[in-house]
């Protein structure tokens, strides 16, 4: 017997599952947020709701937005059921349940006209953004802003009815300095090196597009914190909605499964005040860059290092592929030898424990979290958590052959099937280029390092060139295990 969650329901909930302390009636919205993703709802949305259960903060509840259609099937899951979600953590000794319930609302995605409209109320003092690493319109290789992209020229010259998510900002924003109210702070929540940086990049760079006095003023006025947030938070499939029903008794149509570990590191720049998350564990920080370049290199670095292998021999789970000696061997000799060095030292970490962490969060066999996921998106990851890695290793003269043989292994997937031949569907929003340069590159090398977009200056670079050639060769000759095997010999 199940519970169908809902507020009217959340008293008949079992025991085991923890439900807010706080009452839904006494929150007021003070954040609206783009994005409302299972990472968001692991993450951003924890925290608060742990503040709420203090018994302060409850005019910081978040009201949804986003500006995809698709975003309309998790706006009716989660109308269904009174914006509450449960959050299921678990790992090898551990599985508990919770129902959130700091949302209070979720205006209709693509509604530019409602969206604007709240966020031009003096109660909203933060906009904050998980819209994933490629929403930013930022060039992959140079990490810089990209004015020309269709839709931010559509936006700069439609600014009344804009359809992305910096131009609804904007015009929130040009609301606000036209009524004489505080600017809101802008806080990206999203996986990508200075996301503070970028996302003011992008926010300003659509408005000088338009109106040189309004990019000032937003330079000048609007917060753009720096954030780090990691927690491993896979896609919700019917396995997770079964657990949930079967281990806990509660029917949620779109519940988020994730490990205990979280964190979120940010700088204290806020315009108009902020919650007070330091109280449940938020650390607040003048620079966030030592946290931030830990974690993309070792974490996500990580990720990238063990996803492609793992994918090219079949393994379907991450914690699988943890538990394939060859996959969980590289990914320690590639960050012990390749990647931590480019990470200088970081405040109150020893970053050989913290690479231990991680590997012990990839071995969570509970979690569920799948290769293919790592595999997701690696035209707009790779720059982000792999490449500069390789150019500061170029630039100290350093060794890259694990680096290489990771970006061999990258596009070896991109070809399109795994060394067994089974087909990987298409799974990068740039699949059909990814996999025809994959193709050419079977025969010649230099085409996967051509795309300057992605490999700017290192896929220039005669010594990685060179070993990128060597490692791809192998692959195709030998196959993943046995190149795995050789590189791990130092025969590589």
């Amino acid at each position: 017997m199940t519970v169908k969650l809902s507020l009217a329901t959340l008293p008949d909930l079992p025991a085991k599952v923890a439900r807010p302390t706080y009452d839904r009636a006494s929150l007021k919205a003070g954040i609206v947020h783009f994005g409302v993703g299972n990472f968001h709802r692991s993450h951003q949305a924890i925290y608060l709701d742990e503040l709420f259960n203090t018994g302060t903060g409850h005019d910081w509840a978040i009201v949804g937005a986003g500006v995809f259609e698709g975003e309309k099937i998790g706006q009716t899951k989660l109308a269904g059921q009174d914006w509450l979600t449960s959050v299921v953590e678990q790992d090898s000794g551990h599985m508990s349940a919770r129902v959130t319930s700091v949302m209070i609302d979720f205006l209709t995605p693509g509604d530019a006209a409602a969206i604007i409209e709240r966020l031009a109320d003096p109660a909203i003092r933060i906009v904050s953004l998980t819209i994933t690493e490629g929403g930013y319109f930022i060039d992959p290789a140079s990490g810089i802003f990209n004015p020309t992209h269709p839709d931010i020229v559509a936006d700069a010259k439609n600014q009344a009815a804009p359809k992305t998510v910096f131009g609804i900002i904007l015009a929130g924003l040009r609301r606000r300095r036209q009524d004489g109210i505080v600017p809101f702070t802008v806080m990206s929540c999203d996986n990508i090196p200075h996301n503070g940086r970028v996302t003011a990049d992008a926010v300003i760079g659509l408005a000088r597009l338009a109106d040189e006095s309004f990019a000032d003023w937003v330079r000048d006025n609007v917060a753009f914190p720096n954030s780090m947030v990691d927690r491993i938070t896979p896609a919700t499939t019917d396995r997770e909605r079964g657990i949930l029903a079967s281990d806990f008794g509660v029917e949620d149509s779109w519940p988020v499964f994730c490990e205990p570990f979280k964190q979120w590191v940010m700088e204290d720049r806020f315009t108009d005040g902020r919650p007070a998350l330091e109280k449940v564990g938020v650390q607040f920080v003048h620079d966030v860059a030592p946290f931030e370049l830990m974690k993309i290199r070792i974490l996500n670095g990580g990720h990238a290092t063990i996803a492609y292998p793992a994918g090219l021999m079949d393994i379907h789970f991450v914690h699988e592929a943890m538990e394939n000696p060859l996959v969980r061997a590289f990914l320690a000799k590639l960050e012990r030898e390749e990647i931590m060095p480019t990470v200088p030292p970081v405040p109150g970490v020893v970053l050989e424990e913290y690479c231990k962490l991680i590997e012990r969060r990839f071995s969570n066999p509970k979690i569920g979290d799948t290769v293919r996921r790592l595999c997701l998106d690696g035209s707009n990851r790779q720059p982000k958590f792999i490449i500069p890695t390789i150019a500061d290793r170029l630039k100290a003269g350093a060794g890259i052959s694990g680096l290489a043989l990771e970006s061999a292994l990258w596009c070896r997937y991109c070809f399109g099937v795994t060394d067994s031949g089974a087909v990987i569907e298409p799974n990068d929003p740039n699949w059909d280029r990814l996999q025809q340069t994959a193709q050419a590159a079977k025969n010649a090398h230099a085409a996967w390092l051509a795309m300057e977009d992605i490999y700017g200056d290192v896929g220039k670079s005669a010594p990685f060139a060179a070993a990128f050639g060597d490692s791809l060769d192998m692959l195709w000759q030998l196959g993943t295990k046995e190149t795995l095997t050789r590189y791990l010999g130092d025969r590589l």
